[in-house]
């Protein structure tokens, strides 16, 4: 009979078969009442699995990171239960979770409107209310298929006729509703205590655009009241803060439709703030020991075979242009054109580390239902770097792009990290050696930069190890940007060398590493981080001069010259409005600072001063004003490099 051993080491014994639910209870009515699932010998199962011999078990609850997965899938079945009960002749499809919560794509005749999300949404609760159990059935694939024909839902029908016909399938009944899922699944309706849906989209079936169109109803799903309430209200931050909306209202860039869409048009305001974002990254990367290149837009599509692109990226690549007796592709990647750079001359073991790096303008081809905003589209430029250099430089190297990456990072307002160091997978390129002696590397550079990472078992490249550093931004929200990769594939496929300390011909290392990602994307997470409130130094007007009346014009003018010899990069507006109405105006275009000039002020040779913040700091001299503007208009930066 088993014995069940706990997490804390504890065990259980039963002389009969038990359920997960029946160890709960034995537990305790309290345990066994907030019990979602179980996890027994490491696989996730319902309450009503069977223990029938010695086994390890946890027991997930709504604390647990599974137990909240679990809530936001069994909420998913909810959803298409509440759908199919309010209208019968729709079919469901697929109901996966994602992240913060959970979407179900529908086939029905005609579109969800905002009130049909509201009948459905309090279908559920109603639902949720009756307190349903969900069981869970087997079935063979054939009788599901003609179980689910039977119903009239022939989308699952088909989901099932490409799973293998030796495999049994797992349904979950919950009162009339039955649904294909692999579970586990919360133990009944009653444990789904808050939810609320979203938005309705468009997607294709199975993801193709060659296929019908579907309704996807998007919904999130909580632990708790107190957790919903949160988030929706983080939902409701991030949607004040929306770079696409921000970005018109300040005027910083637009995607035209016209140009076939997916490409940013930068603005004169946003043009300047890219201008000031790129010259503290080439700035940066002087001092940390780089050299700047140029290279093409596009490339024969013999290079891109070479490197492997035309085989495994070439869904993401744009089709070849005829040239002659050439076929040129935009390029997606910087790589091999820095290989090329390399490969112009033979190198020495006395020539390495290479750091070379470049502002790079890439092309993907991007589905127009993927593209948004500035955080997806078909034309970015890639912050891109790569290092190459010998294997026992790897640490010192990875130590260097860690203190760059970080220095940069932090100047511009991110002090929160999340970074993962992704280890080899089962297939790979490069000896097991090489791997774990790059992996070490790797690990050893961020314990002595002092800083926690995950271990993502298998997770990296099949070229090599990798570090990716995400960001958090002012309300929360992960960003990955930075990443650094090391690579065993493309030396190998360039057949790249250099001569070793003994004559013999060696391969490099090479290390692809970005810090921002693209520049378009960091520009995006940049605004919505800020709400478009930027520091000085990156403000695209950083001053506005505002006359009373039109006796301050010549004055006016004068001090913005002034303000413009000091570098800074100042407006100034002579309308003939109320001063109330250029100061609401300006503050909304969240200009740092507004000089106020009146008679008194042009007497005086002094401006009265105003922030965007409404805080009055009173009338001084200009000289004194950009004085004490300084420490704002550099960005603030702490960059050591290692030994």
């Amino acid at each position: 009979m088993p014995v069940v051993t706990l997490p804390d080491g504890n065990q259980r014994s039963f002389d009969h078969p038990v359920s997960v639910a029946d160890v709960a209870l034995a537990i305790g009515p309290g345990l066994a009442k907030a019990a979602l699932a179980g996890c027994v010998d490491g696989r996730l199962v319902d309450t009503s699995y069977v223990i029938a011999v010695d086994a390890s078990l946890a027991l997930i609850t709504e604390r647990d990171p599974q137990g909240l997965e679990i809530i936001r899938h069994s909420t998913a079945h909810l959803l298409a239960h509440a759908v199919k009960s309010l209208f019968p002749t729709a079919q469901v499809t697929i109901g996966p979770v994602i992240e913060d919560g959970f979407y179900y794509d529908f086939a029905f005749e005609r579109p969800f409107h905002p009130e049909d999300l509201e009948r459905i949404e309090a279908k559920m609760k109603a639902l949720v209310k009756a307190d349903i159990p969900l069981s869970r059935e087997v079935m063979e694939p054939a009788a599901a298929v003609a179980f689910f024909q039977a119903q009239g839902e022939h989308y699952k029908a088909k989901i099932i006729e490409d799973i293998p016909r030796d495999q049994a399938l797992s349904l979950y009944r919950q009162d009339d509703f039955v649904d294909l899922c692999r579970g586990p699944h919360v133990p009944s309706t009653g444990k789904l205590k808050a939810f609320k849906l979203t938005k309705v989209a468009g997607a294709y079936w199975r993801g193709d655009s060659q296929n019908e169109m579907l309704q996807r109803i998007y919904g999130t799903a909580w632990a708790n009241k107190q957790q919903l309430d949160d988030y929706l209200q983080r939902l409701a931050e991030a949607e004040r803060r929306d770079h696409r909306r921000i970005g018109t209202e300040l005027n910083l860039f637009s995607v035209q439709e016209a140009a076939g869409g997916g490409l940013v048009f930068w603005h004169p305001h946003g043009a300047r703030m890219r201008r000031v974002i790129e010259q503290f990254w080439y700035t940066m990367h002087e001092r940390a020991g780089y050299e700047l290149l140029y290279t093409p837009h596009i490339a024969n599509l013999a290079l891109w075979k070479t490197s492997g692109h035309a085989d495994f990226y070439a869904e993401s690549m744009y089709e070849p242009m005829e040239d002659e007796h050439q076929s040129f592709q935009l390029k997606p990647m910087n790589c091999p054109f820095h290989v090329l750079v390399y490969k112009d001359r033979l190198r020495s073991y006395r020539d390495l580390p290479l750091r070379w790096a470049e502002m790079g303008t890439v092309y993907r081809r991007e589905m127009s239902g993927a593209l948004h905003g500035l955080m997806r589209v078909r034309g970015f430029t890639q912050d891109d770097a790569h290092i190459f250099c010998r294997e026992d430089q790897i640490e010192g190297e990875i130590l260097r792009i860690l203190e760059l990456t970080l220095g940069v990072l932090r100047a511009f307002g991110f002090e929160d990290f999340d970074i993962n160091l992704s280890t080899r997978p089962d297939k790979a390129v490069g000896s097991a050696a090489i791997w774990e002696h790059a992996t070490q590397a790797l690990t050893a550079a961020l314990e002595k930069k002092g800083l926690a990472f995950a271990i993502d078992a298998g997770g990296g490249a099949f070229y090599g190890p990798k570090i990716d550093i995400k960001i958090r931004d002012a309300i929360g929200r992960q960003w990955q940007c930075s990443t650094v990769q090391l690579d065993f594939n493309l030396p190998e496929r360039f057949d790249m060398e250099y001569v070793a300390e003994d004559n013999s011909r060696q391969r490099p290392i090479m290390i692809h590493r970005a810090l921002l990602g693209s520049l378009e994307r960091f520009f995006g997470v940049l605004i919505e981080h800020y709400a478009g409130v930027f520091p000085l130094w990156l403000a695209p007007v950083q001053v506005a001069v505002l006359t009373i009346t039109d006796r301050q014009d010549a004055y006016a003018r004068a001090l913005q010259a002034r303000l413009q010899k000091q570098g800074l990069r100042a407006a100034i507006d002579l309308r003939n409005e109320k001063i109330g109405f250029k100061i609401r105006e300006h503050t909304l275009q969240r200009i740092p600072y507004l000089l106020i000039v009146g008679d008194r002020e042009e007497e005086t040779h002094t401006v009265a001063v105003r922030t965007r913040s409404g805080e009055d700091w009173g009338s001084m001299n200009l000289d004194e004003l950009i004085v004490r503007l300084e420490p704002e208009r550099v960005p603030q930066t702490h960059f050591v490099l290692e030994d």
